[in-house]
């Protein structure tokens, strides 16, 4: 292939100002918010859904693999590129295209912001519910793509839970449309294949969400407990109660040290965990089961229970949980966050063997997490700049999902497979499992070329800090 061939066609499809191709300009898209990195060969920036056609149907004919990219927020390496690949990025399709109030819902672009989308419904008195911590940053492309949740996923569900339909473009250029504006499709629920399959299957270039009415009550807990353990008991108090909160969230010691020195989130210096339990909904309903949490709380063992209505004093108890991450850095420069699921029930257990991995490898894991549902995020804390580090990262990492399968879980809830775990995926499938699944993968893309290389084992050996040689093009 004569790839500066290749750029101008790409140039003469979106603009030459629309394509990125030098080494130096191309650093920023080598990595996303995992530990992997590599190089694209260009970056294009399409403007419409015929544009991502034409770019996607030259890069087949060529031979060259495509991987669609967001904002670069996600966390297993899914939208790296492979070996002469490229990256199709979608900062310019950004726009809100339609929000109908009377059927509640919304048509979109996927390089729309999330928070941006929750921001401008809440004119008309709905919200978008889905909200990844990386809420500020992370799109609606990139969520469909990883089916992202976030702290409201206990209640509302994932991103899945909340896509009507979506117009995608296949491997080939073919431009397709999967299920529809309303809320049930006869036939197969291709939207559902579709949203969480990582980029494997095509390109979503328009999405229509559904919105929720805004709730007319919304109250916020924060327990303080001496100890994880504790915690966690409480957690399992509050769901055998009934009650399943709109969030519910815990907050490990080294997390909270780390964001008290960064803002002053109201979370005790010397507390051992911290819940924000959130409840929605009809204010007297809000009242009666906020009177149950609350005991609840009490009942197990939290030594303060506050409790928080106005909108800046519930913004306030959440600063710790959204910034949380960013926190981290004041501990060490990098971080590998991990996202394992767990049953309820397991939840002290399993972040006891964390400890032990910590121990073990003398690593910090701070945990801040989505506890109502069992998804853990042990952020294992280091220095890439130390000889080995990144290597007994990937070591520690492993062992924290083998404890979390071990302990009946599963591999991830929220981040995806990518390149950081799909060498353990045979720990919870088995090769027809992962055959049935390649051939899913195969009907929308038989040719491998939509983000290649990702959440199936190859044996290759994991080499976050591989950059494959860009080719570029003179001036």
């Amino acid at each position: 292939m004569d790839f500066k061939r290749f750029l101008k066609d790409l140039q003469g499809i979106v603009g030459a100002e629309n394509v990125v191709y030098h080494s130096d300009d191309l650093l920023v898209f080598e990595y996303d918010g995992s530990v992997d990195r590599g190089m694209p060969e260009a970056v294009v920036f399409p403007n419409s859904t015929q544009e991502v056609s034409r770019v996607i149907a030259l890069s087949h004919k060529a031979g060259v693999p495509v991987v669609g990219r967001g904002t670069g927020t996600g966390l297993s390496g899914g939208a790296i590129a492979p070996p002469g690949g490229i990256q199709v990025a979608f900062p310019r399709m950004n726009h809100i295209l339609e929000v109908d109030t009377e059927n509640r819902l919304a048509l979109v672009e996927p390089g729309v912001i999330n928070l941006n989308l929750d921001t401008h419904v809440r004119k008309f008195g709905l919200r978008y519910a889905p909200d990844p911590s990386s809420q500020k940053a992370c799109s609606l492309g990139g969520n469909i793509a990883e089916n992202a949740g976030g702290p409201h996923c206990l209640a509302y569900g994932t991103t899945t839970n909340h896509v009507l339909g979506m117009e995608v473009v296949l491997e080939d250029g073919a431009v397709v449309n999967l299920g529809s504006l309303a809320r049930e499709t006869v036939g197969y629920d291709l939207r559902g294949v579709f949203t969480g399959s990582e980029g494997t299957f095509g390109i979503a270039t328009k999405i229509a969400v559904r919105l929720l009415p805004v709730p007319e009550a919304v109250r916020t807990f924060l327990g303080i407990f001496p100890d994880v353990e504790t915690a966690c008991t409480a957690v399992s108090t509050v769901i055998e109660h009934g009650i399943v909160p709109a969030a519910l969230e815990m907050i490990d010691a080294l997390t909270i040290q780390a964001v008290q020195k960064v803002t002053d989130a109201g979370y005790p210096d010397d507390a051992g965990a911290v819940l924000l339990i959130e409840l929605e909904g009809l204010q007297d309903e809000v009242d009666e089961i906020g009177d149950e949490v609350e005991a609840a709380l009490w009942e197990t063992g939290a030594s303060q229970v506050r409790t928080a209505e106005a909108a800046a004093e519930r913004e306030q108890l959440w600063v710790g949980r959204k910034g949380a991450l960013g926190a981290l850095g004041g501990i060490a420069p990098n971080y590998f966050l991990v996202d394992g699921v767990v049953p309820r029930t397991q939840l002290a257990p399993v972040l006891g063997r964390v400890a032990d991995v910590s121990r073990k490898y003398n690593i910090p894991i701070a945990n801040v997490f989505h506890a109502g549902d069992g998804n853990l995020h042990p952020c294992l804390l280091f220095d890439e700049r130390q000889p080995g580090a990144l290597d007994r990262i990937v070591e520690a990492g492993t062992e924290v999902l083998q404890i979390c399968v071990d302990a009946g879980g599963t591999l991830t809830g929220e981040h995806g497979v990518g390149l950081e775990k799909k060498e353990q995926m045979p720990l919870v499938f088995s090769e027809d499992d992962m055959a049935a699944m390649v051939l899913v993968r195969d009907a929308f893309a038989p040719d491998n070329s939509m983000n290649p290389g990702k959440i199936f084992p190859d044996g290759k050996k994991h080499t976050p800090h591989a950059h494959p040689p860009a080719h570029g093009m003179p001036a």
